[in-house]
């Protein structure tokens, strides 16, 4: 497998990470001013609100990312649009595997695990069929793009 920083020859690339970073402020900022009415999707696709707590920092954080149901929790991407690197809240999820996530109103207590590779043939159906632009993003890059799979804390 080649390394992080080569990319494959897939169409387009991703933002650079500092309108990635202006782009989930706003985003988290307007949904928190409309009371969680509005800015629940991103185009036609929905989104959630995941609050996290930083690999480095410690703080409880909140990004907004693709909303992906599945059974009784949820699945996450660390796709960052098919960049060659994982994005920063991949190590938080990683070292802090407790999150919320927020679905129009919904809380949901989760934690997170990494799917397997064996997991992973079933879970991409899923995942592109909730935000189509997955299948894009693994063109993208040579990176395998890690799927958290989101489930009820015990």
């Amino acid at each position: 497998m080649a390394s992080d920083s080569t990319a494959s020859s897939g169409s387009g690339a991703p933002p650079p990470r500092w309108v990635l970073k202006a782009f989930t402020r706003g985003h988290v900022l307007l949904h928190r001013l409309t009371g969680g009415r509005l800015f629940n999707k991103l185009g036609k696709d929905e989104v959630c609100f995941v609050t996290m707590t930083g690999a480095k920092s410690g703080r409880r954080l909140t990004i907004p990312l693709m909303y992906v149901p599945y059974q009784e929790g949820v699945l996450l991407v660390a796709s960052q649009g098919g960049a060659p690197k994982n994005p920063i809240w991949y190590r938080n999820l990683v070292k802090h595997p407790d999150v919320d996530v927020n679905h129009r109103g919904r809380r949901m207590q989760l934690r997170a695990r990494l799917a397997t590779s064996d997991e992973k043939p079933e879970l991409w159906p899923i995942c592109d069929r909730h935000y189509a632009p997955y299948a894009e993003y693994r063109e993208r890059t040579t990176r395998d793009i890690p799927i958290f799979v989101c489930e009820p804390r015990s």
